[in-house]
């Protein structure tokens, strides 16, 4: 059963469509990585994607018992986001706020949940480290286990290798390969490491100049679109 329908989907940005009638749907434990030029539409998309932008034609739609509220994101970040003064483990037991609903404060069921996903990461030793004093590498982890305990369905990352060296960048990838594997959780990426996404990647969107491309890594490396993008690199 699909998890994510996309039906004839419109986005727009101050007034300009910036990609037009983008189907697809994904399955629970499917793996996507969205390609394209920088202005193509990825981060719109994903900004579609958890409400926070309005498509200006067609529908998204979950299924599967997921609200917009139960996804994990990840986003890029800036640099005031890297000098956030809280406490590792504040940072994660963050991500089960949607999931607190009324209580005023967390109970035993989101610390549990926090502390789990630290011990899933290998970052239980830095629970008491400010989260500005972690490497980039080591935000990244805290912030992915945040993201796991906003949902047990779907993971949304943007870019979240940016700014990572290659062996760090290598790690990570591992991680969300071990996630989407072992845990059944569905991941849409936006990326610009091409060889990684052919590889890890169950299937591909590619934007490009307001079309769009969906199938799986099999279909897009042997599509028109893909050989002239993936020459460029």
């Amino acid at each position: 059963m699909a998890i994510l329908k996309c039906n004839d989907v419109t986005m727009s940005y101050e007034g300009v469509n910036v990609f037009e009638h983008l189907s697809f749907s994904l399955n629970k434990g499917d793996y996507l990585c969205i390609l394209g030029e920088n202005g193509s539409g990825k981060s719109t998309l994903m900004k579609g994607l958890l409400g926070l932008l309005k498509p200006t034609g067609g529908k998204i739609e979950y299924s599967d018992g997921l609200v917009q509220k139960e996804i994990g994101y990840l986003p890029q970040q800036s640099a005031v986001q890297r000098d956030f003064p809280a406490s590792v483990y504040e940072v994660v037991l963050s991500g089960t706020l949607n999931s607190r609903g009324l209580k005023p404060f967390y109970g035993h069921k989101e610390k549990e949940l926090a502390n789990k996903n630290l011990e899933r990461l290998s970052i239980t030793h830095l629970k008491k480290k400010c989260y500005r004093e972690l490497s980039g590498g080591q935000q990244q982890r805290v912030l992915l286990a945040r993201a796991l305990c906003a949902t047990k369905s779907l993971l949304l990352l943007d870019e979240p290798v940016t700014g990572l060296d290659p062996l760090v960048s290598a790690e990570f990838y591992e991680l969300i390969r071990d996630i989407n594997k072992n845990d059944n959780i569905t991941v849409i990426m936006v990326s610009h490491d091409v060889k990684e996404s052919v590889e890890n990647a169950s299937h591909i969107l590619h934007l490009e100049n307001k079309t769009c491309y969906f199938g799986t890594v099999n279909d897009y490396l042997s599509s028109s679109i893909s050989n002239q993008f993936i020459g460029s690199y």
